[in-house]
């Protein structure tokens, strides 16, 4: 099997990838994302995820490399990122509570030894309940959520604050679609089963 690359360096986008059972290698990708309100937030997500992709291919001269980006776009159609802080965290959770938002999620397989490549965007949206600002601060004091989009982790205590969630691939919401990626890999010559 060719040698798989995820050029993150996310423990979310690490544990996902390994529910798939892949040997794979992981190594911080050499590229700067960048927030651009100017660019549609698919368009975004899938340039940033095949940029992260194409970052490694000098390191990783003949290997799959898999980049991902998330952003989300909040009611008032703003594209956010990472809150960074547990002050813009709490900000970020008062603004979205009782609110609909959507997670954009890029994701990229780079074909080193070829320059062929592949790149596409799942949506996932997340309904917050109605929340107290002590229930905002409680949650962000326990799981400090500084470096989730959304400042939210759904696999945790996140959950709680979810009134409603659709979309196709629950681990889009997480940072890495593994239903796309599987079928992705699959036209990369990889079968995950």
């Amino acid at each position: 099997m060719r040698t798989l690359v995820l050029a993150s360096t996310s423990p979310y986008r690490l544990k996902l990838l390994r529910q798939l059972e892949l040997s794979f290698h992981v190594a911080a990708p050499l590229f700067q994302e960048q927030l651009d309100q100017t660019v549609s937030p698919e368009l975004l997500v899938r340039h940033q995820a095949l940029h992260k992709a194409k970052s490694l291919a000098e390191r990783y001269q003949d290997a799959l490399i898999i980049g991902a980006d998330q952003v989300f776009v909040d009611a008032r159609h703003r594209i956010l990122g990472k809150p960074g802080s547990a002050e813009q965290a709490i900000v970020q959770l008062q603004e979205m509570q009782g609110k609909t938002h959507t997670f954009y999620t890029g994701v990229a397989v780079f074909d080193s030894a070829n320059g062929s490549h592949f790149a596409t965007c799942e949506t996932f949206n997340v309904t917050l309940r109605a929340l107290t600002d002590q229930q905002i601060r409680h949650y962000v004091e326990r799981e400090n959520p500084i470096d989730c989009a959304g400042s939210f982790k759904i696999e945790g205590l996140g959950i709680a604050l979810m009134e409603k969630m659709e979309g196709r691939d629950y681990t889009a919401l997480i940072g890495l679609p593994l239903i796309r990626l599987v079928e992705i890999l699959k036209q990369f010559a990889v079968d995950v089963l």
